[in-house]
């Protein structure tokens, strides 16, 4: 790589033109899914993992206590005795 040259545009890759455009790049698709409310915890962590690739998935009961940081790159499953999501998964 020849210095003073942009790594990107060796690549064709287009640099984002505005703020929100580069935010957007990094934002999933996706911030829940209430379509696994009732599936297992592996499913749920299976599918969640297809759609994001570098999730940690934290898998709780149903009634504990958490805490109430945010976090972009995690997933809670709240389960019940049987290991079923009883509530929607999402990002936080």
């Amino acid at each position: 790589q020849e210095q003073g040259t942009n790594p990107s545009q060796e690549q064709n890759v287009p640099l984002p033109r505005n703020y929100k455009q580069a935010l957007e790049t990094n934002t999933p698709t996706k911030t829940s899914w209430p379509e696994l409310v009732g599936v297992t915890a592996e499913q749920a962590e299976t599918k969640i993992k297809e759609e994001m690739v570098d999730v940690q998935i934290q898998v709780s009961p149903h009634d504990s206590f958490v805490t109430a940081d945010y976090n972009p790159k995690r997933v809670r499953l709240y389960v019940d005795e049987s290991n079923k999501v009883t509530r929607t998964p999402s990002i936080g």
